[in-house]
């Protein structure tokens, strides 16, 4: 299966130690102000995506949705990520762009 262009560059971030998993540790950030963007799993549970979303709004982090929890774990070489924020800015506008031209089902 070939591999989608926003999990290469999310990929390439992670090894660039721009990214934050799980979720204590994404609300830390976004606390902090330093999350540039949030990737949060379709299939994540209800009081998680509620939670991500809340605090991400307050504190104006975009928020985007990825197809599974499988599909973005596998994208940063780890089993499987409910949630993963960005701290890069360039990684952050260029994961936006990648996105905003996929159509979840």
């Amino acid at each position: 299966m070939k591999q989608e262009k926003w999990q290469s560059l999310l990929g390439l971030a992670n090894r660039a130690g721009k990214l934050v998993t799980g979720e204590e540790l994404v609300i830390k950030e976004i606390q902090k102000n330093r999350v540039k963007l949030v990737l949060l799993a379709q299939d994540a549970g209800k009081n998680t995506k509620k939670t991500i979303i809340d605090k991400s709004a307050f504190y104006h982090v975009p928020v985007k949705l990825v197809s599974d929890r499988y599909t973005l774990g596998k994208s940063i070489g780890k089993e499987a990520r409910v949630v993963v924020a960005v701290t890069d800015t360039g990684f952050s506008e260029k994961l936006q762009s990648e996105l905003d031209q996929i159509q979840w089902g």
